[in-house]
């Protein structure tokens, strides 16, 4: 009974403090991880991110620090843990190759929230879809077309492509061109056109409106038309200016030719 007391203290001796330490590394790593989750949420909730990002963002930082704890805590109890770190390391490579593609979408649904390319509400040509943005989820983003479809796009593809946010910006500039007969007066054309530009309040002063003689086509005298204008305004200019520059070159007598092409025949 006096030989095992012995061994018993010894074994305290041997092994108690790094036992103690071990507990120490344990309470403390995980007091840590907690304590950096934390951080990482109030950070990303300042910066104003999806809270789905922020919960998955938190849990990852989360395991992967008390995991490295773990591992710290096993080393000190003198437990091999290089086989342990090998296994998960495979682990966790074959579980990367078999979700490639849904990290790679992850990783750019990331990006995304981050950078902010576009927002809920916009208008843009992104990864083959072009509409409005419904929803930015983790994995995809959803996008509404004009004429009210549901296009679910990866959002690796997003990332990977060239992305056109048409709302981004306060204003726009309206492109139109206006066609008319080389027999009209070009000058009275051009005076025309700038009255019906800035009779429209919704085109703005600066930058100033712009005709311009652009190009002498086949079959008609071609007029560069712009306009700046309130981004929420564009369609309703771009439609009705269009409208009234037929109603007006009617009105005035300017004539809008369509193709045409004169054959000259000859006899031998």
């Amino acid at each position: 009974m006096e030989n095992i007391w012995v061994q018993v203290k010894e074994l305290v001796a041997m092994y108690g403090l790094n036992i103690l330490a071990a507990a120490a590394i344990l309470v403390v790593g995980k007091l840590a991880a907690s304590g950096v989750r934390r951080l990482l949420r109030k950070i990303m909730r300042k910066k104003q991110m999806d809270p789905t990002l922020i919960g998955f963002i938190g849990s990852i930082f989360y395991a992967g620090i008390l995991a490295f704890v773990i591992i710290a805590a096993l080393s000190k109890l003198g437990i091999q843990t290089a086989s342990f770190v090998a296994v998960l390391g495979a682990a966790g490579l074959a579980v990367g190759l078999a979700l490639q593609g849904s990290l790679s979408n992850f990783a750019s649904g990331v990006l995304m929230i981050i950078f902010k390319p576009f927002k809920g509400g916009d208008y843009v040509d992104a990864g083959g879809a072009t509409g409005f943005i419904d929803e930015i989820s983790i994995f995809t983003t959803t996008i509404r077309t004009l004429d009210n479809k549901k296009v679910i796009v990866p959002n690796s593809r997003i990332m990977g492509d060239i992305i056109t946010n048409y709302t981004a910006r306060e204003t726009r500039r309206v492109d139109l061109t206006a066609g008319v007969s080389y027999h009209d007066d070009i000058d009275k054309v051009k005076g025309i056109l700038i009255r019906i530009l800035e009779e429209d309040d919704r085109i703005l002063d600066e930058p100033a409106p712009f005709v311009g003689l652009s190009e002498m086509a086949e079959s008609s005298v071609n007029f560069t038309v712009r306009g700046w204008v309130r981004t929420g305004d564009y369609w309703d200019v771009y439609f009705d200016t269009n409208e009234k520059i037929k109603k007006t070159f009617d009105s005035e007598g300017i004539t809008i030719p369509f193709p045409q092409r004169d054959v000259h025949m000859y006899r031998e």
